[in-house]
């Protein structure tokens, strides 16, 4: 059911913690499953310079948070946004079909995370980041204007 990779990320997961002066934290959850994480960064020159997660959840959801933190620490942020959930799955050698759930959790905590960190600097979001973020959380994207 779950590759050797995937095993080893929540047997030892890579980033765990907190990091109490983030600049950006992500607050993620799944209300089916149950499933809680937080994604905490720390910005330099534009840099993800450490990353960190918090997770209370089911291995897959512990080794996605794991992967990802992996994924990106070190990338610009303009790098790190372009992260998707596949993109995660993948790195951990695929997700059960009924666990694609975990790598939209991590993809949105990470993006959650960025959007905290341009909102606490008062930098306007570039706005696929917005509209990627309301399809991850299952909100409408259209204005009813249009």
């Amino acid at each position: 059911m779950y590759t050797e990779k995937l095993l080893e990320h929540f047997r030892n997961p890579r980033n765990y913690g907190r990091i109490e002066d983030a600049d950006g934290v992500g607050k993620v959850g799944n209300p089916v499953c149950g499933d809680v994480m937080y994604l905490y960064i720390k910005v330099d020159d534009g840099r993800i310079a450490d990353i960190k997660f918090e997770t209370f959840g089911c291995a897959a959801a512990i080794a996605t948070s794991s992967m990802v933190t992996e994924m990106v620490k070190g990338k610009t942020i303009e790098e790190a946004l372009q992260i998707t959930n596949k993109a995660v799955a993948e790195a951990l050698g695929g997700l059960p079909p009924i666990k694609m759930h975990c790598s939209l959790l991590a993809e949105e905590g990470l993006k959650a995370a960025i959007l905290d960190y341009y909102s606490r600097r008062g930098i306007e979001p570039p706005q696929e980041l917005v509209e990627r973020l309301k399809r991850l959380r299952g909100e409408d994207t259209h204005d009813a204007a249009e």
